[in-house]
């Protein structure tokens, strides 16, 4: 096995992470004042904030509802949503330094593993836990020791990055299954001991009109894409002609007529079902139309299982990574007839990530994405969930983790919105029988 493949114990320096708790609150969110709006010293990131966020509301009870979970003699999960790359860590430090300064966190393989012995050092130092595909038993054990410890863990629930800040994705069951391991070993110890899955949730909000930068970005993809823009367009609709414009090329690929008349929702279904057929096909499953995160699963094991089938394994690949990207779109997209620029931005974000590579940067911008403009971080913690007064199953309890975090992100939401912090547009994703 390989490098990155291979699970290294963190091995945390208290006084590195103290350092770079101060880095990441100066350089990467804030930004250096006086600098930070002047030009030339605005486009430099390190100067602005590499994640510019310049302001960052967490209320104190919010603050102190997850300290009160965290700590000596209990266990406890810090489980953030995922709604930006970069940003999400940047965010993450400032919450557990402020709650549980020794948390190890979860991260990438690739970012933990994957970048020479150097960087794997600084990032084991600074106490990240490699996630691992496939491999993941050695950083579940060291994760459910650690939180036994009282320092806490902290790991994203919805696994990749979706952005789609306003809606919280399904939820994956690491998180609950090792605070359920940590309940059994610490209760072998102390029938009183207590574990807690703490949920934390933010909305990152433009703090100005930052229509000018979006359609700079929005110009930037649709060069690279070679899609012809419509002058008549507005912004919203350009980023909507843009994926509507890919869509008919993967409906063209698969052998398809686009039809221009329909939704975009509506097309995206029919050309979701088609490829789930065909894939089923290849890997002799014949699952049900609701079934697609089910035969995603199988073809993955389908990979593993083949991997001397050079001719399949491409053609399974090829349909299972148009699946997904395809899948990232979802029924939210379409769901309300406004949509903010905090949401355009968003859109563009996932379509630079999905589909523009190939530069030097596009690469940085996937690891690094640049925002639009400064920006205000809403963070909110939801009532922790005591895993100790639970008594349904690991289904029931990432229930009630999801239930309790899209409650607080509609929450912050609506605050922001009657506080007039959000510019909207007509959403041409909006279709009334999608």
């Amino acid at each position: 096995m390989s490098r990155i493949d291979v699970f290294v114990a963190p091995k945390p320096n208290p006084a590195l992470i103290r350092i770079m708790t101060i880095i990441n609150r100066v350089v990467m969110l804030h930004g250096i004042p006086g600098f930070r709006d002047l030009l030339p010293f605005n486009r430099l990131a390190g100067l602005r904030g590499v994640a510019n966020v310049r302001h960052i509301d967490f209320p104190v009870d919010d603050r102190q509802r997850l300290k009160a979970c965290c700590g000596a003699g209990k266990a406890t999960f810090i489980t953030p949503n995922h709604p930006e790359f970069f940003t999400d860590w940047m965010i993450d430090k400032e919450i557990v330094s402020r709650s549980s300064p020794l948390a190890a966190s979860w991260a990438t393989h690739g970012v933990v593993n994957g970048l020479g012995r150097i960087m794997q050092k600084f990032w084991l130092a600074n106490n990240l836990i490699a996630q691992i595909p496939g491999n993941s038993t050695a950083a579940k054990k060291h994760s459910v020791a650690w939180a036994l410890k009282g320092h806490g863990v902290l790991l994203h629930p919805e696994g990749g990055v979706g952005w789609h800040a306003n809606v919280v994705g399904p939820l994956l069951p690491g998180a609950v299954e090792m605070a359920s391991e940590a309940l059994k070993r610490g209760r072998a110890a102390d029938q009183d001991f207590k574990v807690w899955i703490a949920p934390v949730v933010w909305k990152l909000a433009f703090t100005k009109n930052v229509e000018p930068a979006l359609a700079q970005e929005c110009a930037y993809v649709e060069k690279s894409l070679t899609i012809e823009r419509n002058p008549a367009d507005t912004l919203p609709e350009r980023v909507h002609h843009i994926y509507a414009t890919l869509l008919s090329r993967d409906e063209i690929a698969c052998g398809k007529v686009p039809d221009e008349q329909a939704s975009y929702a509506t097309r995206q279904k029919q050309l979701l079902l088609d490829l789930s057929r065909r894939l089923g096909e290849r890997i002799s499953v014949d699952p049900g139309a609701n079934e697609i995160a089910e035969l995603l699963r199988r073809s993955r094991r389908w990979l593993r299982d083949n991997t001397g089938n050079a001719e399949g394994q491409k053609q399974v690949r090829a349909l299972a990574d148009t699946i997904q990207r395809l899948q990232r779109v979802g029924p939210w997209a379409s769901a309300n007839p406004r949509i903010t620029q905090e949401e355009i931005a968003e859109h563009l974000k996932r379509i630079r990530n999905d589909y523009c590579k190939g530069k030097l940067r596009d690469t940085i911008n996937r690891f690094v994405p640049q925002p639009a403009g400064p920006r205000r971080a809403h963070i909110r913690v939801p009532e922790p969930l005591g895993l100790h007064t639970c008594r349904g199953s690991i289904e029931d309890a990432l229930a009630q983790l999801r239930h309790r975090m899209q409650d607080t992100i509609t929450a912050i939401v609506a605050d922001v919105e009657a506080g007039g912090g959000f510019i909207f547009y007509p959403n041409p994703f909006y279709h009334r029988d999608s």
